[in-house]
């Protein structure tokens, strides 16, 4: 079943946070609305909306993973 990757399910730990950064913080609100495009972006490939290859696939994967990262250590630290 392919399925969004929705931050908040994934850092469960951190959705009180995540939902007021969002609002509070504007460097927070670009990286959530980043990740939300790109992810929005590769489920409409996995769902066969949009025609990519692999290759694409695998890179926008990629950038989604390290986006991911980034916001994971930027709630962390905030």
């Amino acid at each position: 079943m392919i399925k969004k990757h929705v931050l908040t399910e994934a850092f469960p730990e951190f959705e009180a946070k995540i939902n007021s950064l969002k609002v509070e913080n504007n460097h927070f609100k670009k990286l959530f609305d980043a990740y939300d495009e790109l992810d929005h972006e590769i489920y409409r490939i996995e769902s066969d909306a949009e025609p990519a290859t692999d290759e694409v696939l695998n890179k926008l994967r990629m950038e989604r993973v390290q986006l991911k990262d980034e916001i994971y250590s930027f709630l962390q630290q905030n």
